[in-house]
Parts: structure tokens; sequence; C-alpha cells
């Protein structure tokens, strides 16, 4: 476990230091960026192989930012649209994402609840944003340290690839602080 959270904690200040918008216009920057990501996902495919598997990538991560999407291609149900599933794996995975790289391997996401509220099938591939304040995280921080636990609820609105709002998630989660003791009372 060492190793993954030493991956975690170099890949989070490897992300966190490249220009989200490089191109290749500037292709030094653009590999860092693109570099980046391809580590983020390799971590994830390490801890959770499933995702690979299903062709879900994150595509773009940045301190309280993540932007993910899940492949039509492999994951069409009965009747050729995104299978169900598929939209759940797209719309939990980025909120662990999220609390790894802006809080650092010492906090654990457990994901408690989440719904998804599907408003049209998806023909084409499916991305999902989230977001966390400055604050947000910080008080997520704060509840986690003083307590050795936090919760936070992350909504995404999932989108087809012609920008159709085909589903929506509502995600309860708890972050739990590792080797957390209670103050002694004195």
């Amino acid at each position: 476990m060492a190793l993954i959270d030493n991956m975690i904690e170099a890949t989070g200040q490897w992300v966190a230091s490249t220009n989200p918008r490089a191109t290749l216009a500037h292709p030094l920057e653009w590999l860092k960026k693109t570099g980046g990501y391809a580590a983020v996902n390799r971590i994830i495919g390490l801890s959770i192989p499933f995702a690979p598997r299903n062709r879900f990538s994150v595509e773009e991560v940045r301190p309280g930012y993540v932007r993910a999407r899940i492949r039509l291609k492999g994951n069409k149900n009965h009747f050729g649209s995104l299978y169900a599933g598929a939209y759940f794996l797209v719309a939990e995975i980025p909120g662990g994402v999220l609390t790894l790289f802006d809080l650092g391997p010492s906090y654990i996401p457990i994901l408690k609840e989440m719904t998804l509220q599907f408003h049209e099938p998806a023909n084409s591939d499916v991305t999902v944003e989230f977001s966390l304040s400055p604050e947000e995280v910080a008080r997520i921080r704060a509840d986690a340290d003083d307590s050795g636990r936090a919760k936070f609820t992350l909504q995404g609105v999932l989108k087809d690839e012609e920008g159709r709002h085909v589903a929506t998630s509502i995600a309860h989660y708890r972050v739990r602080k590792k080797g957390f003791t209670p103050p002694a009372d004195g």
C-alpha cells in the first residue's frame, strides 16, 4: 500500500504542476500534461482493474476538479445504448480521484450512497465533471483531521458527446483519515 500511496502523492504533485490547457503548440507542456493523466489512469487501473477493462478514463484533473469519460464501445446494453453500470462507474470513481489528489493518500474515500437518475439513453461516450471548492476541501480535511472522518456530496451531470444531459448522479462519500487516533481526554 505504501508504494501506491507514494505513487498517488507524486502523481498528484506532477498533475497539479501541469497546464491543463497545454496543446501541441507547446510540446513539452503537452507531454507533461498527457503523461500525468496517463499516470492517474494507470494508478486507477492498479487500484480498480474493473475501470480500465470497461474503458473508464480520467481526461482532466487539477486541484478541485476532475473530468472523466466512459466509452460506449464495450459498454452497450441490450438495445445499443450505454449500459446502466457504465453510468455508475463514470459517476463514482471521480469522487475518489478528487479525494486522493486533493487531500492526499492519508485520506481514504468511501462511497456511502449513490443515486442515478436517467434522463435519456446515451448512444455515445459519456463524460462527467466534478469540482470541490478550496473551502470545501479545507473543510473535509479539517473534519477528518479532527474526528477521523468527513462527509461530502458530489452531484454530477452526465453528458453524451452531443452535450445532452443524459443522467444525474448524487454521491455521498465519507473520507477516513488513515491512522487517526482520537485525542485523549485530559
